[in-house]
């Protein structure tokens, strides 16, 4: 191995030896000083979990809004006495398009029966001579913008066939839904990307304080020729610890108070008759949250201490 390999695998392992005795000792730093440490780690825990929790609930919403049983339906009258081959012809073309969550055919005795189970009615219908409901077709869509608007477009399809007699669709409170839901998962997105602006300030803080702390140690390493890079790495590895806590934090607050709230919301959904259960963020989305917060740690401390490395450098 030549010389110049030899070099270059020695200073590859310096390298990586820095790294983790940065890694490690920035830990401990922490550790040495738990109470500012959690504070720090609760300011970025705050900052999260508010925009976080907000987003989450938004998509619970949204998935009530599918589980509802008065979710955006496609309802179609076919004219009485239809061939079932028509039907069954007709159905088959409804499904093959996309955004077709069911489809679900009703005959006439089927919704008649359904009538005459409720009380008010039974009476009337026991006085009818015939069965005046026809045949229809649930269509049911994927609560999508999209699909809604496919299903705006299936709708008037539809009403040019020869055996539909009639075609119903209401998707005002749909759209409305999806309006309010895009606000508010806006809104989620400024506010946390002006949370994520205070954690940089909060951690950007910290790390000038400890900077101040080993000022001397900086000087003296900076007149023995130690880079930038080299002094920059302990005080990154502190930002992206920091990060690392507060990701943790709110993680599992996030978790302990939907699980508290999963409880609550189900015996209000059992009131309601439907199994909806309250989701959190799941791991997937805790893992993120855990990855945002050590970014947002990491590049607060970069903003900082290259800020103040440059007012120390000598002149």
């Amino acid at each position: 191995m030549s010389a110049f390999s030899l070099k270059k695998t020695a200073n590859l392992e310096a390298w990586k030896a820095h790294h983790r005795s940065s890694c490690l000792e920035s830990l401990a730093r922490i550790l040495r000083s738990p109470l500012q440490s959690l504070l720090t780690a609760l300011a970025l825990a705050i900052a999260l979990m508010l925009p976080a929790a907000l987003l989450v609930a938004l998509n619970n919403i949204a998935q009530l809004g599918e589980r509802w049983d008065a979710s955006p339906r496609l309802s179609v009258y076919l004219k009485p006495q239809m061939d079932m081959t028509a039907v069954n012809a007709l159905q088959a073309r409804i499904q093959q398009r996309a955004g077709i969550k069911n489809l679900a055919y009703i005959s006439p005795d089927e919704a008649l029966a359904k009538l005459n189970n409720l009380g008010d009615l039974a009476e009337i219908i026991q006085g009818l001579d015939r069965n005046p409901l026809p045949p229809t077709l649930i269509v049911t869509p994927l609560l999508e913008g999209e699909h809604l608007s496919g299903l705006e477009a299936l709708a008037a399809e539809l009403r040019r066939e020869p055996i539909v007699d009639q075609v119903e669709l209401d998707l005002q409170w749909v759209k409305r839904l999806e309006q309010w839901l895009r606000l508010g998962r806006q809104f989620a997105l400024g506010l946390g990307a002006l949370f994520s602006l205070g954690a940089l300030i909060v951690v950007g803080n910290t790390v000038r304080l400890s900077i101040e702390n080993r000022r001397d140690e900086i000087l003296v390493t900076q007149l023995v020729g130690g880079t930038q890079g080299y002094i920059r790495r302990p005080f990154l590895y502190t930002g992206a610890w920091y990060g690392l806590l507060g990701g943790l934090l709110a993680s599992i607050s996030l978790a302990i108070g939907f699980a508290l709230l999963r409880l609550t919301t189900q015996d209000l959904a059992a009131t309601y008759q439907t199994d909806f259960i309250l989701q959190g963020l799941g791991f997937f989305g805790s893992l993120g949250l855990i990855v945002i917060s050590s970014l947002i740690g990491l590049v607060g401390a970069w903003l900082a201490v290259g800020r103040h490395l440059r007012a120390l450098a000598p002149q």
